[in-house]
C-alpha cells in the first residue's frame, strides 16, 4: 500500500505545473514512506548532532532571557556555513524535501538571534559593535553564488533555474556566466525586481523567443552559419540595456561576473564585473563571451571613459567564448566577494556522466571513471607539453590542441549542482535551432531540476541572507542615527 502510495506521489511530483504543487507532493512523499521520521530524529553519521544540538539550546536559553551580550558571545565562537558538518549535502539526499529538523530549527534560531542583536531591544549593546560583529560575521559565514555554465542553445535551461529560484526568494544576487550563461546573468541582472517580474512571465517570455527565434534558426548541426554582426546586435539592443557593470549594480543590487577567453596568444582569461571593470559596457562583454571561435569573430570591448563616453576598452585586444578557459570561475568569486557556496546551472553534456545534482557521485563505478578520467588527464597534459614544440609549426593545430586542454582541464561542479533531466544531449547541436515546443520545454526542465533544491538552498542560504539583510539595512539607518544624536548632543 505504501509502495503505491509513494509512487503516485512521485507522479504528482513529475506532473507539477508549479512548485507548491511539488513540494505538497514532495512533503506527503517523506510522509508516506516514513522519511519524517528520519527528519525528527537528531542522530545521523554525516554531522555532529550532538553539538548543533548543544548551541541549539544554548541559543534559545540565552534569547529567552534577553541577553543580548550573551546571544552575541554565542553567536561569535562559531558562525559558518558548514559548522559541525551540517551542511553536508549527504543530509539532503534521503527526502524529497528538507532534512533533518534539528538543523532547520537551528537555522532558524541563528536567525532569530541576530534579529534580536539588529533591532532596537538591543540598546545595550553599541550600534558600531554590533555592526562590527555582523561584518565578521558576513566575511566568516560567507555567501553564495550562482554560475550558470556556457549553453549555447539551451540557455533557455538557465532562464527556468533562475525563475525558479527568483520566485522562492533565493536567487544568490552573485551571478556569473560564459555564452549562454552570460546572456540569462546580463537578463536578470540589468532589471529591478519589477521589470524582471514581467520578462518571466510565461507570455512575455513566449513573446521575447518568438522574436529571437530567427536568430537561433541561423545556427544548424554541423553546418552552421556564421551569424552576422548586426544580428546580433540588434537582439542584444533589445534584450540588454545599455549599461555598464557599476550601473547595473547600482540599478538592481546583483553583481553580475562575465567570463571571456583572449582571442590572441599568451593573454589570459578575464572575469568582467562591477569591480574589475566597472566602467566597460555589459552588452559587449556578453558578445565576446558568446563569440564561438569559428562560428562568431572575436569581440572588442566598450566603456565609458572619465567624461561618460563611450569608447573602446583595450582597443588592440579581442575576446572570443569564455567557456574556453573560465566555464565556472569558482575561485575568481571566492577573491573578489568571499563566496563559499556555489549554486551551478550546468547544461554541458560533456560533464554529465561525472556530477549528480548534489555533488560528484559516489559509487564504486563512478569513482573508478574519475580516477581513470584524472590518470588520462594528466597523460594528456603530459604529452601536450612534450608536442608543444611540434605542435607550434603549424598554428592552427596548435591552437586548438590549447582550447582541447583549458576545456578538459576546468572543475564543472559546484556545492550544488541543478542538471537537466535529459541529460544526454548531442554537443554538436549546442548551437543548432530550437523550435519554440523545445524552447518551452526547455525553461520548464529548468523549473523542475531546481524545485528539489530550492530547499536545500534555502536553508544553507538563510544565515548568509539575513546578514545580508541586516548590514544594508543598519547602513541606511546609521547616518540618520548619528544625525539624530547630533541634534540631540547640540
Amino acid at each position: 500500500m505504501a509502495f503505491s502510495a509513494t509512487k503516485r506521489l512521485q507522479a504528482d511530483m513529475d506532473a507539477a505545473s508549479n512548485y507548491a504543487e511539488w513540494k505538497a507532493a514532495a512533503i506527503a512523499h517523506d510522509k508516506v514512506s516514513g522519511v519524517l521520521r528520519w527528519q525528527k530524529s537528531d542522530e545521523s553519521k554525516h554531522f555532529d548532532y550532538t553539538s548543533i544540538r548543544r548551541r541549539l539550546r544554548r541559543l534559545r536559553r540565552l534569547r529567552s532571557k534577553k541577553d543580548n551580550a550573551g546571544v552575541l558571545f554565542a553567536l561569535n565562537e562559531g558562525l559558518h556555513g558548514n559548522i559541525d558538518g551540517m551542511g553536508s549535502s549527504a543530509l539532503y539526499g534521503k527526502s524529497k524535501f528538507s532534512t533533518k529538523k534539528l538543523i532547520v530549527d537551528y537555522v532558524n534560531e541563528v536567525v532569530d538571534a541576530l534579529d534580536m542583536l539588529a533591532s532596537n531591544e538591543a540598546k545595550d549593546l553599541p550600534l558600531d559593535e554590533r555592526l562590527d560583529f555582523f561584518r565578521r560575521a558576513h566575511h566568516c559565514y560567507g555567501c553564495s553564488s550562482l554560475m550558470m555554465s556556457g549553453a549555447g542553445s539551451l540557455l533557455f535551461f538557465h532562464i527556468g533555474v533562475v525563475k525558479a529560484l527568483w520566485l522562492e526568494s533565493v536567487l544568490p544576487g552573485i551571478l556569473s556566466g560564459s555564452s549562454g550563461g552570460a546572456v540569462v546573468g546580463s537578463l536578470v541582472s540589468t532589471r529591478n525586481d519589477k521589470d524582471l517580474a514581467e520578462i518571466l512571465e510565461p507570455e512575455n517570455l513566449a513573446q521575447e523567443i518568438e522574436r529571437d527565434e530567427g536568430l537561433f534558426s541561423r545556427f544548424e548541426a554541423f553546418k552552421p552559419e556564421v551569424v552576422k554582426t548586426e544580428d546580433v546586435q540588434e537582439a542584444l539592443n533589445r534584450l540588454i540595456p545599455d549599461m555598464t557593470f557599476q550601473e547595473a549594480l547600482k540599478h538592481t543590487g546583483r553583481h553580475l561576473n562575465v567570463s571571456i577567453a583572449a582571442a590572441e596568444k599568451h593573454q589570459t582569461s578575464r572575469l568582467l564585473n562591477a569591480i574589475t571593470t566597472p566602467n566597460v559596457f555589459i552588452r559587449e562583454a556578453v558578445m565576446a563571451s558568446a563569440a564561438v571561435p569559428g562560428f562568431y569573430p572575436p569581440v572588442a570591448l566598450a566603456a565609458k571613459n572619465d567624461k561618460g563616453e563611450k569608447q573602446p576598452y583595450l582597443p588592440s585586444r579581442r575576446w572570443v567564448d569564455g567557456s574556453l578557459s573560465d566555464d565556472l570561475p569558482a575561485k575568481r568569486l571566492s577573491r573578489l566577494y568571499g563566496v563559499n557556496h556555489f549554486i551551478v546551472s550546468q547544461v554541458n553534456p560533456h560533464i554529465f556522466p561525472f556530477v549528480t545534482d548534489t555533488k560528484r557521485k559516489r559509487d564504486p563505478l563512478t569513482t573508478v571513471k574519475l580516477a581513470s578520467g584524472r590518470v588520462a588527464r594528466e597523460w594528456i597534459n603530459a604529452s601536450a607539453s612534450l608536442l608543444e614544440r611540434p605542435l607550434s609549426w603549424n598554428p592552427m593545430v596548435s591552437r586548438l590542441t590549447n582550447v582541447a586542454l583549458s576545456v578538459m582541464n576546468q572543475d564543472y561542479f559546484g556545492d550544488i549542482n541543478i542538471l537537466p533531466d535529459k541529460r544526454m544531449f548531442n554537443p554538436l547541436k549546442l548551437l543548432a535551432h530550437r523550435s519554440m515546443e523545445e524552447i518551452i520545454e526547455l525553461i520548464e526542465m529548468g523549473e523542475r531540476a531546481t524545485w528539489p533544491k530550492i530547499e536545500m538552498i534555502r536553508i544553507q542560504t538563510k544565515i548568509s541572507r539575513k546578514l545580508d539583510q541586516i548590514i544594508h539595512e543598519i547602513d541606511y539607518r546609521k547616518p540618520h542615527i548619528r544625525k539624530g544624536v547630533s541634534r540631540k548632543a547640540g
